[in-house]
């Protein structure tokens, strides 16, 4: 599967090639490297939310409390996901400027250099993030019936948080190096090992009955953990598929010949400070926003906690591939500055930033008005599905230009620029979003809250614009 898998994505290395010796590329030329970057990743990170939309659906079938439980803790693994995406970043824009470069020894020094340095810093954070699951609930102020299962699910994620930075890093270093498709494949066989896993891990030993024909199907009856650990199983699996692409077979990232320490050179390791720590920055900011948010939600009640979780996990059917795309940006924008090719990476830059907003503008109006039958899949509480068409609503209006802001992230993080984004996100959320949440939800309930992320993506959108199209962000 694996050899299957990478001369799948062996096709993706001739963009490197393409971008090194064009003189100048047409329009058309430039939206078919786009697409064929940034299809693969949208698929990526399709099958992505699907896993999660699946993971939602499996657990409101057991009720409200389980669903609230995930939706209290979901945050945190966002938070801490984005620490782990933050520290595999650092390092995988080195391997997209040195493979723009044509420099492939250096971009597998820069691979093998990053898995122990990597592994090392999630062990940190796995760390953190278990104390962390142990207080979540108490400090969130969730009512005292979830606190037992928001433990364990944000605890087993804790656990394999450092299974988890391989697959973030092993995924980067491919995507880094053109290879969109192999992640993309992945991705789909975890959604697809996740429902596996989750049928047979969240509910116990039932009796069914297809097509006349009655069977007994093992279930662990494990609820909310099992989902949790249908979900690490699958990541796992995945992780240990996609090292083996990268270390044995990948051209530009293979380690065999490398010779040298498991450690990063001093300069590689500062240079990915400089671009990891203020992009773990950004995220961390946005992910406590989320979880101050959810601190301010809380006291709402079950029904609102569990709708503010169906509401994220619908939301994400709209934006995750914006992310999709951000990452064929990074990867595009990355080589084109290795390549020193700055005019190029402009171009790429304003293109892929329109692709970006027309997908999510689309995805958002249809979300609109299909909305009320998705949160009938996700639940049956007839409650819980009217308020979430409602908050979910009032954020479509503003996916246009939260597409912006992710996809100028990918953009920037190309070039090496995460500070400004640092920046963005800080006045953004923190100056508006809680701001406007903590005095909007105590009248308006959910919906104020919404209301609140709705006006902070919008105008974060429109700042992300700015920095893209008024600044010199490629001047590094």
């Amino acid at each position: 599967m694996s050899t299957f898998l990478y001369n799948r994505g062996m096709r993706e290395n001739q963009f490197a090639k393409q971008i090194q010796s064009a003189t100048t590329l047409t329009t058309r030329q430039k939206l078919q490297m786009i697409l064929s970057l940034s299809i693969p990743g949208i698929l990526a990170v399709i099958t992505e939310t699907i896993m999660g939309f699946i993971d939602t659906a499996m657990v409101g079938a057991l009720g409200a409390a389980p669903s609230a439980s995930i939706g209290l803790v979901m945050s945190s693994t966002w938070l801490f996901g984005s620490l782990l995406s933050s520290v595999a970043m650092g390092f995988s824009v080195q391997v997209a400027h040195a493979v723009g470069a044509n420099h492939i020894e250096k971009s597998r020094r820069l691979f093998k250099g990053s898995i122990l340095t990597s592994l090392l810093v999630s062990v940190l954070i796995g760390g953190i993030c278990y104390l962390w699951a142990l207080v979540a609930p108490t400090w969130l102020q969730a009512q005292p019936e979830i606190h037992c299962d928001a433990i364990a699910y944000l605890g087993l994620f804790a656990i394999f948080i450092p299974i988890r930075q391989l697959n973030y890093l092993s995924n980067g270093m491919l995507q880094c190096a053109g290879d969109m498709k192999t992640p993309s494949m992945l991705a789909g066989l975890m959604c697809i090992l996740d429902i596996l896993f989750n049928f047979l891990l969240i509910f116990p030993t039932r009796d069914i009955s297809m097509l006349g024909i009655s069977m007994t199907i093992y279930g662990a009856n494990l609820g909310v953990f099992g989902a949790q650990l249908g979900t690490s199983l699958a990541v796992l699996l995945c992780t240990c598929i996609s090292m083996y692409i990268a270390v044995y077979q990948s051209n530009e990232l293979k380690i065999g010949e490398v010779k040298g320490n498991w450690f990063v050179h001093r300069d590689e390791l500062n240079y990915a400070c400089k671009v990891g720590i203020p992009n773990a920055l950004a995220q961390s900011i946005l992910c406590m926003g989320q979880i101050v948010s959810t601190k301010i939600i809380a006291p709402l009640g079950t029904v609102a906690i569990a709708a503010h979780s169906f509401g994220n996990t619908v939301e994400s059917i709209c934006y995750m591939p914006g992310y999709g795309i951000a990452s064929a940006a990074t990867t595009l924008i990355g080589q084109s500055i290795g390549a020193n090719k700055k005019e190029l990476a402009k171009d790429f830059s304003h293109l892929i930033t329109y692709l970006g907003m027309i997908v999510m503008g689309v995805i958002a109006c249809i979300l609109f008005f299909i909305s009320p039958l998705i949160f009938k899949v996700l639940t049956p509480d007839i409650a819980v599905q009217d308020l979430g068409v409602q908050v979910i609503r009032i954020v479509m209006i503003a996916e246009p230009l939260f597409a912006a802001s992710i996809v100028i992230t990918g953009v920037l993080q190309g070039a090496g620029d995460t500070f400004i984004p640092f920046i963005l996100n800080l006045v953004s959320l923190w100056g508006i979003r809680i701001t406007l949440a903590f005095i909007l939800t105590p009248t308006m309930g959910l919906a104020g809250a919404w209301l609140a992320m709705a006006i902070d993506i919008s105008i974060r959108g429109i700042l992300y614009l700015i920095r893209l199209y008024f600044t010199n962000w490629i001047k590094n």
